[in-house]
């Protein structure tokens, strides 16, 4: 006998219990899958789940599970708008193959799913508390800016870890693009991340001046939460650049473009554009950074 459920409207409400900073806030330029681009990223845990005891033990882990939601799935959009379009959609079309063939939706790990949820395997850095409150410091995320984090586990390779396994049409990882830069947009790049450095330097001085005239303890600059994740949301660094070049070697733009030379494409990391264009075949160059 069968097992029918209650109704089909039923749903398993699971709560967040923290949330992804990253330089990344568009899906545009995202990696396709974990692993693939080692940016540096941070999971800030919300209460109650932000209490140390929760992630004791934790860092004897190398790598961890994150599940997490698609938070700019727009089926999860028209669901909460009750439109008509967030009905079960069966198939969908992998960019790996194209973006014209289609395929089951539970036979790929696509956003576009019943339950808008991702799982991913990521890079666990190291654990800070600040404030008494809770950071994971992780890499290789293919999470954006803002995703709702639902669970974490820890990453256990000797079952976790199934190299025999078959990856049907995702045998391996996609080739990368061969990128340039052009010397404007580097110089670009330069100019904007010293302003900032720039800019920086006087607000920290500001503050410390102020707590000088406040009498408050100025000897020792204390780190914030906040400070932790603007250095991975805004602030611009030389490793930027690397990083920059190999999200942009993944080939964000959609399968269906992707033989359009001249044509420019905009990614936005951090505070700044970066528009890129591909010059020939597997090749793509990036042509300007600008400030947001």
């Amino acid at each position: 006998m069968s097992c029918q459920p209650v109704s089909p409207l039923s749903y398993h409400v699971a709560p967040i219990i923290g949330y992804h900073h990253a330089p990344l806030s568009q899906k545009f330029g995202a990696p396709r899958q974990p692993n693939l681009v080692a940016l540096t990223s941070v999971i800030e845990m919300i209460e109650p789940y932000n209490t140390p005891a929760a992630v004791v033990g934790l860092e004897e882990f190398s790598h961890i599970w994150i599940s997490w939601q698609f938070h700019h799935n727009y089926l999860h959009k028209d669901k909460q708008a009750n439109k008509a379009d967030s009905s079960f959609r069966a198939q969908v079309r992998p960019p790996r193959l194209g973006g014209n063939q289609k395929i089951g939706v539970f036979a790929s790990r696509s956003m576009y799913r019943p339950c808008a949820l991702g799982l991913s395997v990521v890079k666990l850095e190291r654990i800070e508390i600040i404030e008494g409150r809770v950071l994971l410091i992780i890499s290789g995320a293919d999470m954006i800016d803002g995703t709702p984090i639902i669970d974490i586990k820890p990453y256990v390779p000797y079952s976790d870890a199934l190299p025999e396994a078959k990856s049907g049409f995702a045998p391996s990882a996609p080739a990368l693009l061969s990128v340039t830069v052009t010397e404007p947009a580097y110089e670009q790049f330069l100019q904007l991340m010293v302003d900032q450095s720039a800019n920086t330097d006087k607000q920290n001085h500001n503050k410390k001046q102020k707590s000088h005239e406040e009498k408050t303890d100025s000897k020792k600059e204390k780190t914030t939460v906040t400070a932790v994740i603007d250095t991975v949301k805004k602030q611009l660094l030389l490793s930027d650049f690397d990083a920059i070049k190999a999200l942009i070697a993944q080939d964000p733009r959609p399968a269906y473009r992707r033989k359009e030379a001249n044509t420019s494409f905009i990614m936005r990391y951090k505070s700044v554009d970066v528009s890129f264009q591909m010059l020939v075949l597997d090749e793509l160059q990036i042509t300007a950074v600008v400030e947001v």
